[in-house]
């Protein structure tokens, strides 16, 4: 897993901003002071550039940077505009602005008595995330073999006959790059020192702001990562992993899932050579016998389209269609970090979509756990089978107080929200609320949109009881209103598409291009607010 960067907190030492090497941040408040350590000429130059018509423009969480202060040895110096009160999202953004430019530079930050420390500290780790492992050689090194195809790390299934291609685990033969483990350790990796008044003070915030962002990782990881390494068999692997961290997770491989009833899910997947899983990840940190809360995902680890095959121009990014497993995996990875003191599962679909002589057809007709028939007439309408099942199992088994699924589910979403919202959908307003709340308090956008019995007549089947695709008109209303068929009356539950969200194509105040984890927080912080006991 891609790991933080270091951060460690000390007693603010003014004396050290001169030799300090690397890079200085100094955290500013409008009118405030300037430390006392900062050299002459440094301080005539900051103060010019406070007084400039930039530095006056400067809102709370803005920077400036000063390249080669004069009369210090650092390489930069960031003026970062925070009052000492500074709103938690606004000090977030402000330490994003600090990660951005870390480089593998020691960066010394001079927080004062900034009250929001931990999020200035998250801010730093999440947009500092670089996901490199493939990277083989330096940026100022030439790139001669950039299209050498032997540089791409290679997952390769062996064994078996040649009449069944179909390989269980037992039978597979699995090599897969260890990336990680083939580069020695960076001495100059960057790392951060925070000084503040009182460490004590604030003592644990450093681990706090690290745990987060380690669950945001452990999710950006999953969804960056190439199909070819990040099957579903690997996948479960990296869940059954957090077995450490004291979750208890169950893997139901093909047989159980065909025992079970989930042929939605099972069909989903028959053209691909990886078998389909289903993940089911337990916190129980709550009371004895108290229901927990549900969360689901979708974990398409591939999706071509399937017979509906989609074009070609972008599907390499579909490698992020697990996004809503990712997210699930990465909650329950916060929860048990930090030891939530709630009940929660997690469950999720592990199936590769891919054309083969075996895979569903549109047209088909297959049936769900639940029992209703689906008559498929989009195969690239995937991931509301998938999540049909493991919601109705989701139930069966767990009997939880709330569910909420989360799933890169549409391109309508894009369409009606960009890549600046997630579509909420509920058929409960407190858990809607829930949701909305959290994702506003965390800084990741969130809108509610409809559900209504009137969508319903676009997915009726003629031949089934329902079908998985109403065409391009509310598309992704459409898709919530299949998958509230497959809720128990009475049942609180949510849905969220995160299409738009979990990979959008630039970066964002808190994540460079790629994955943006969308999710880890505002669940986490869901859990916090409403579901933890006292």
């Amino acid at each position: 897993m891609t790991e933080p960067v270091e951060i460690e907190m000390i007693e603010t030492a003014t004396d050290r901003l001169a030799a300090h090497e690397g890079r200085v941040a100094l955290v500013v408040a409008p009118g405030g002071k300037l430390p006392t350590g900062l050299p002459r000429a440094t301080r005539e130059v900051v103060a010019r550039a406070l007084e400039s018509k930039a530095g006056k423009a400067m809102k709370p969480g803005a920077t400036m940077e000063l390249a080669w202060p004069a009369g210090m040895a650092a390489e930069a110096l960031h003026l970062v505009m925070l009052p000492a009160n500074a709103e938690a999202l606004v000090a977030r953004k402000a330490g994003a602005a600090i990660g951005a430019s870390l480089g593998k530079a020691h960066v010394l930050v001079v927080a004062g008595g900034l009250k929001a420390v931990e999020e200035l500290m998250l801010g730093i780790a999440l947009r500092a995330y670089d996901f490199s492992i493939y990277h083989t050689r330096k940026d100022d090194e030439a790139d001669a073999t950039a299209e050498d195809p032997d540089l791409i790390p290679q997952r390769t299934v062996r064994g078996g006959g040649a009449g069944d291609a179909r390989l269980s685990d037992a039978d597979a033969v699995v090599e897969e790059p260890a990336p990680e483990a083939e580069k020695d350790a960076d001495p100059e990796a960057a790392r951060v020192t925070v000084m503040v008044k009182d460490p004590a003070a604030v003592e644990g915030a450093a681990d706090r702001a690290r745990a987060l962002a380690e669950a945001v990782f452990f999710t950006r990881d999953l969804v960056n990562e190439p199909a070819n390494v990040l099957t579903t068999v690997e996948f479960a692997d990296r869940l059954k992993a957090m077995e450490s961290l004291g979750l208890k997770v169950e893997v139901l491989e093909e047989d159980e899932l065909e025992r079970l009833g989930m042929r939605a899910l099972l069909a989903v997947g028959m053209g691909s050579e990886t078998p389909s899983k289903v993940v089911v990840m337990r916190w129980d940190g709550g009371q004895d016998g108290e229901a927990p809360l549900a969360l689901v995902g979708k974990g398409v680890v591939f999706d071509t389209g399937g017979i509906s095959i989609k074009p070609s121009a972008g599907m390499e990014e579909m490698t992020m269609d697990m996004g809503g497993a990712g997210v699930v995996s990465g909650v329950m990875r916060a929860l048990a970090t930090r030891n939530a003191k709630a009940n929660v599962v997690g469950l999720v679909g592990l199936v590769e979509n891919m054309p083969d002589g075996r895979a569903q057809r549109p047209g088909d007709i297959v049936k769900s756990m639940k029992g209703d028939m689906i008559e498929v007439i989009n195969t690239d309408a995937e991931g509301r089978l998938v999540l049909a099942d493991v919601l109705w199992y989701a139930q069966e088994t767990f009997k939880p107080k709330a569910i909420v699924d989360l799933a890169t589910l549409t391109g309508a979403v894009i369409i009606a929200l960009g890549h600046e919202n997630a579509g909420v959908f509920a058929n409960d307003d407190a858990l809607a609320g829930a949701i909305l709340d959290a994702a506003k308090a965390e800084g990741e956008g969130a809108w509610r949109l409809p559900l209504a019995p009137a969508y319903d007549r676009l997915i009726k089947s003629r031949l089934a009881d329902v079908k998985n695709s109403g065409g391009r008109p509310a598309g992704s209303i459409t898709a919530a209103q299949f998958l509230q068929r497959f809720i128990r009356k009475g049942q609180p539950w949510a849905h969220i598409d995160i299409a738009g969200v979990a990979l959008p194509p630039g970066g964002t105040d808190l994540a460079p291009r790629g994955a943006t984890g969308w999710g880890v927080l505002t669940l986490d912080r869901m859990v916090r607010d409403g579901y933890e006991d006292a």
